[in-house]
């Protein structure tokens, strides 16, 4: 099933009707879905498409003969290309005369067994596929290397670029069409365990409940994602023990640098390029109080992004052993209600901050936002650390759209609507105009009530993020 990806298949069309050269730079992590939105683009054009291997560059060029051969019917008489730069001038001399689409998927694997191969490519953009007007798509798994050894400054193919396109995981909204026959409250749980990763969503069966998902996918041994956060790490990284131990602290809690040195039991000074290797490929994520900068900011602390991750570390990995011996479905049905309840309802924040973006998009929110964030710090009037949960923001008229977020079965309303409104002036040169209570159910009639008179007021529910 092929969902959603709108804007980035909107792009490449765009691209592809030009008939101008082109090159497109499609990245994203593991298991996203690149090569499946390459694959929709291609559907009904002439495509050359070749995926390099975690093998020698002898074999890889070996493949891409054969691509070759196979795409423009060669006789195997002639022979394969003895280098890459006189594949790629055949291919660009044939662009001359059709019109095809070039993709070279997996471009990392090949670069690295051969470190002159972006610059092969530099040279034959220059001389031949710019002339040719082709069509070209480079894509990879490796999120560093595209971003550096593709798109970065030092790359020998910084300029040539026409467009760049990071695949990310599907949204709530789309992840849940992936997911027939949920509620919006059963569709989220999923959401929130498994993520927006389209390879994972395949593997669920929406017919059976969550634990007995969980059960199957994560805390069995033979289960598919059982292995696979883990077996990502040991392929990203050299030293994937000191990686497990640094996500296993964050997923337990541990969210500042100094917090996780002393889970992990390292000194404070080792970490630093270790989070930024996991930054790099998508895993976690730095985030400081809105209006402070990333780089100068003390406040700020780190987080798991990927719902995956964040499950596998917090409630897989610290009962392997016990999954391993066949305990896995034991595991699932110890796991505390409350704990599954915390944990999800960081992830309900995390939606709530992309509705809040969606909105933002398509200017549905009642200021220009520009930016959508969160904040923590000191309260003055409460003398006393205080935080909001989401924010929307204008810098030019330095209004907020200020949300507080409530994953609970009941609350007290007029509460935490006072508590919100006490805050509307706590983010330094920026005042709420607006405020919204995101709320896993409907609230009460008296509440509806008192705020239907409140143009400045929203009450948004897991139903309204879920239907479009």
């Amino acid at each position: 099933m092929f969902v959603g990806r709108e804007a980035e298949l909107a792009k490449l069309e765009s691209l592809y009707e030009q008939r101008s050269f082109q090159m497109a730079v499609v990245y994203g992590r593991r298991r996203v879905g690149k090569t499946t939105l390459i694959n929709e683009f291609c559907r009904g054009k002439r495509t050359l498409s070749f995926t390099a291997l975690e093998q020698s560059d002898a074999d890889n060029l070996a493949d891409f003969n054969r691509a070759i051969a196979s795409f423009f019917n060669l006789p195997t008489s002639i022979g394969g290309f003895s280098s890459w730069t006189d594949a790629l001038s055949f291919i660009a001399d044939r662009a001359r005369t059709e019109r095809f689409v070039f993709v070279f998927d997996e471009f990392p694997y090949a670069a690295m067994r051969n470190e002159a191969l972006p610059s092969i490519f530099q040279v034959a953009i220059d001389r031949a596929f710019r002339e040719a007007n082709a069509f070209l798509i480079l894509c990879g798994s490796n999120q560093g290397f595209m971003e550096s050894n593709v798109l970065g400054r030092k790359s020998p193919l910084y300029g040539r670029r026409t467009a760049q396109i990071k695949v990310r995981d599907l949204g709530f909204r789309d992840a849940a069409k992936m997911l027939p026959g949920l509620s919006a409250q059963d569709a989220f749980k999923f959401y929130g365990c498994f993520g927006g990763v389209p390879y994972y969503l395949q593997q669920l069966d929406s017919s059976m409940g969550l634990k007995e998902n969980l059960a199957r996918l994560y805390f069995d041994p033979m289960g598919f994602l059982y292995g696979e956060p883990e077996g990502l790490i040991r392929q990203e990284f050299r030293e994937p023990s000191m990686y497990n131990s640094i996500l296993r602290a964050v997923a337990a809690g541990a969210n500042r640098a100094k917090q996780i040195a002393d889970r992990v039991g390292v000194a404070q000074t080792t970490l630093p390029r270790y989070l930024k290797a996991l930054e790099s490929v998508g895993i976690i994520e730095k985030v400081v109080p809105f209006g402070e900068s990333i780089e100068t900011s003390k406040r700020g602390i780190y987080r798991l992004s990927e719902p995956c991750y964040a499950f596998w570390f917090r409630f897989v990995m610290p009962y392997s052993s016990d999954i391993e011996a066949g305990l896995g479905r034991a595991v699932v049905n110890a796991i505390p209600e409350e704990q599954l309840n915390e944990y999800l309802g960081h992830r309900f924040e995390a939606l709530c901050a992309e509705w809040l973006v969606e909105q933002a998009k398509q200017g549905k929110l009642p200021i220009p936002a520009t930016a959508v964030s969160s904040w923590w710090g000191t309260n003055p009037d409460k003398r006393a650390q205080d935080d909001i949960d989401v924010l929307a923001a204008d810098r030019v008229s330095k209004r907020l759209v200020i949300g507080e977020c409530k994953y609970r079965e009941s609350f007290d309303e007029s509460a935490e609507i006072d508590d919100l409104e006490s805050k509307r002036g706590l983010v330094k040169g920026f005042t709420a105009s607006h405020f919204m209570l995101f709320c896993k159910h409907d609230v009460s009639a008296a509440t509806k009530k008192k705020l239907a008179a409140r143009e400045d007021w929203q009450i948004v529910t897991l139903e309204d993020m879920y239907i479009d």
